[in-house]
């Protein structure tokens, strides 16, 4: 994934496109400040998977930092979050349709042998285990939820 985040920001600066460069070189740096967090913890740089999960945390932070702008009268800078956000999705696995994301969640909770709400996060785990960057997990949860309890 790193070469191909090296390989669009030289694309970005050869067509000229600063807001598609500015977010690209966002992207870099939080993948560095997890290299850096990961070394001191003495573990390896980031793996693809831990990417993932840093973008999908990228995309839902400016989500909200969008609504906020919205509701603070900045439309400007809610499309600017928005566009933020169009080019990290890029990089991420395709997101679950609903009905796919129940069926995933109905397939750990049988897998983890969840039974009741006490097992909610043990089936959580499984799940940003084996979907991270695949399912919002926020709604995931409700979802879990309702079939446990």
């Amino acid at each position: 994934m790193r070469e191909k985040f090296a390989d669009q920001v030289k694309t970005a600066m050869k067509a000229g496109d600063k807001p598609r460069l500015s977010t690209l070189r966002l992207i870099q740096a939080a993948i560095k400040d997890r290299d850096i967090a990961n070394r001191g913890a003495g573990k390896e740089a980031a793996t693809d998977d831990e990417i993932v999960q840093l973008l999908a945390k990228m995309v839902k932070q400016r989500e909200e930092s969008a609504k906020a702008f919205e509701d603070g009268g900045r439309p400007e800078l809610a499309a600017k979050e928005r566009q933020e956000i169009v080019t990290i999705r890029e990089f991420l696995p395709r997101q679950m349709e609903p009905a796919e994301a129940e069926a995933a969640i109905r397939a750990v909770i049988a897998e983890t042998g969840a039974a009741s709400i006490r097992d909610m996060g043990k089936v959580m785990a499984a799940l940003r285990e084996k979907h991270a960057g695949e399912m919002d997990f926020g709604k995931a949860s409700g979802v879990v939820k309702g079939l446990l309890g």
